[in-house]
């Protein structure tokens, strides 16, 4: 039979369909112990986190009877008065930093509030007579003044976040009149008074300033750490004379704000071009002006004519 002549192709085999692979998944980010400058970060959100519910429980209502309990002339007179106390700590910082401009505007400005201010209880050296205010200084600021770095970021109960540069300043500071006075700044019937006092005072009067750093932060206890290095470096560079760079890595800034510094960021440079170099202005463009797109090309280019009330199109043919 004719198909019996014809040659037999060989039987191919059906693959079996592939089994099901799952896409692959990118790996997950390494997540990192601890942020940038801050090695601690564990215990330290630990104890913001305590702090926080003290401060909710106890601390904020205590300010906050403390601030409309007592009326603002003797706040202000019991603040000017601690402060004034502290000029003195103020002037010494300044002569370590070989200020003596500076440390001698504290001076005049401590004998100024101690005589006229009735005890430093009105600040009169600050207003337009004498114009001398206050200027921080502490300690932390002479060892940053010199170059003794931050350290690791440290945040405490009750006292705030700090560093361990600046809580050795601080201490150093609290012991200085007790130690080079003595009575009655070594007496504990000072010292507690004192801290309670000035601890619900300043409590009292970041209110406003916490609550809008910290309701809408995504992430309150990193937007504190972020502001508070930010100003110390702010502070450190003032009194080396120079700006300073306070941009901090992105680990230490609230992701909130991520937007709000997208929106100002400045306009894109060129990525291969030297950051040295003073910026070069934008080379005019040699392309034509538009033109019509339905005029001859081979036309010679006209001079505009000032346009006019009832102007027609140029390319239309003029009718006489």
């Amino acid at each position: 039979m004719i198909l019996a002549d014809l040659p037999q192709q060989p039987a191919t085999e059906i693959a079996a369909p592939p089994p099901d692979i799952a896409p692959a998944m990118p790996a997950p980010p390494v997540r990192v112990g601890h942020a940038q400058g801050d090695p601690l970060e564990k215990f330290n959100r630990s104890m913001f986190s305590l702090h926080q519910k003290l401060d909710r429980a106890v601390l904020r209502p205590a300010a906050m009877g403390y601030k409309h309990g007592v009326p603002k002339p003797v706040r202000s007179g019991v603040r000017h008065f601690f402060s004034n106390l502290g000029e003195p700590i103020v002037f010494a910082n300044f002569m370590l930093q070989l200020k003596p401009k500076s440390a001698i505007r504290t001076a005049v400005r401590f004998l100024i509030n101690s005589t006229i201010g009735i005890g430093g209880t009105i600040d009169v050296a600050k207003g337009k007579a004498f114009e001398l205010p206050h200027q921080p200084n502490g300690f932390g600021d002479t060892l940053g003044f010199y170059g003794v770095k931050p350290g690791p970021y440290l945040f405490l109960p009750l006292v705030g976040p700090s560093d361990f540069r600046d809580f050795i300043g601080g201490q150093a500071d609290g012991l200085a009149l007790p130690l080079a006075v003595g009575k009655p700044f070594d007496r504990i019937e000072y010292q507690v008074p004192k801290t309670v006092i000035t601890g619900l005072d300043q409590r009292a009067e970041a209110d406003a300033d916490l609550h809008a750093l910290l309701d809408d932060a995504l992430d309150p206890y990193a937007t504190l750490r972020s502001v508070y290095l930010q100003d110390r470096a702010g502070e450190i560079a003032a009194l080396k004379g120079r700006a300073a760079d306070v941009s901090m890595p992105g680990d230490l800034e609230d992701p909130a704000a991520s937007g709000a510094k997208a929106a100002a960021a400045p306009e894109l440079q060129d990525p291969l071009a030297d950051p040295a170099a003073a910026p070069q202005p934008k080379p005019k463009s040699s392309a034509p002006e538009l033109r019509d797109p339905l005029a001859d090309p081979a036309a010679a280019p006209t001079a505009p004519k000032p346009a006019a009330s009832g102007a027609v199109d140029p390319g239309a043919p003029v009718r006489r």
